[in-house]
């Protein structure tokens, strides 16, 4: 499939080649194909868009063939034939073989009763009640080899769509995610250099969510088990920084928040807060597409 989507982006034909259960409510699915030749990413919070298929069949129904008209085209089709979009972030890009992780929470699907060890972040939202399973969630929850997708990624390495982006006076980075935004966290906590000062305050809603994040940089991370961690971030003693920059998301009203206490509580130069709204309390991805935030 070699039809551009919109440059640097285009079209990638996927397949699944595996599936881990990480934790109580995360699966890393693992997809290959040969179109991952053309996949260039410096990886971070690379955002992508997934289309799977609709329920009841195998294949993602998006009119590629339409070039530049692919989405008309795409909104246009019968809803039990469109294949659902969703937005997501690149876990990890690999060479030889080619090959692309993307992390699922599985909102509204009943854990595994005793999840693999290691990494995980939950499908409760903290800080707001948890989504119902969508469609993405059930299934990433049954993928299984040989399962096919389509995605929207990145022809170029520095592109558009990675939104973590330190200026190069940076001398503390500060990061918050909820649980919707740990994959692309601990994406950007592992590309940092050493010496990098970092602060991070991750929210998972269980212990065994809590993921071994391997990293360079000179990083005190701080997983907030089943709670809120705005409490955390406004009482602590900051290292000093003249030049701090913040990277905060998750839920769009808490994000917006942070951002407020950022700017105006610490006097963190409003260009150096990076903000990304991952989801809208209350609102299915289709309608916060819609609302254009």
């Amino acid at each position: 499939m070699t039809t551009a989507a919109a440059a640097p982006f285009r079209f990638f034909s996927l397949q699944v080649v595996r599936t881990r259960r990480l934790g109580p409510s995360l699966v890393r699915v693992t997809f290959d194909g040969a179109d991952l030749a053309h996949f260039h990413s410096e990886g971070r919070d690379q955002s992508l868009s997934l289309f799977i298929p609709a329920e009841g069949r195998t294949e993602p129904a998006v009119p590629v063939e339409l070039g530049e008209g692919w989405f008309q085209g795409w909104r246009e089709l019968p809803d039990d034939v469109r294949a659902v979009m969703r937005s997501y972030t690149l876990r990890e890009l690999r060479r030889d073989p080619d090959e692309i992780d993307i992390d699922f929470v599985l909102h509204g699907i009943e854990p595994e009763a005793s999840p693999a060890p290691g990494a995980a972040h939950g499908s409760a939202h903290v800080g707001g009640s948890p989504p119902p399973a969508g469609p993405a969630s059930r299934w990433a929850s049954r993928a299984a080899a040989g399962d096919r997708v389509i995605l929207i990624g990145p022809a170029v390495a520095d592109n558009r769509a990675i939104r973590f982006r330190p200026p190069a006076d940076t001398d503390l980075v500060v990061v918050w995610g909820d649980d919707t935004a740990v994959p692309a966290a601990t994406a950007i906590l592992e590309s940092l250099p050493a010496g990098t000062r970092v602060r991070a305050w991750l929210e998972v809603p269980c212990a065994g969510d809590v993921q071994d994040v391997a990293t360079a940089a000179d990083a005190q991370i701080e997983w907030v088990v089943g709670g809120s961690a705005e409490e955390a971030i406004r009482a602590a003693d900051l290292p000093a920084a003249a030049h701090p920059y913040v990277w905060i998301a998750g839920e769009s009203g808490r994000v917006k928040e942070l951002r407020r206490h950022f700017v105006g509580e610490r006097g963190v130069d409003r260009r150096r807060v990076t903000f990304v709204g991952y989801w809208r309390q209350g609102l299915t991805e289709e309608q916060l597409r819609e609302s254009g935030e």
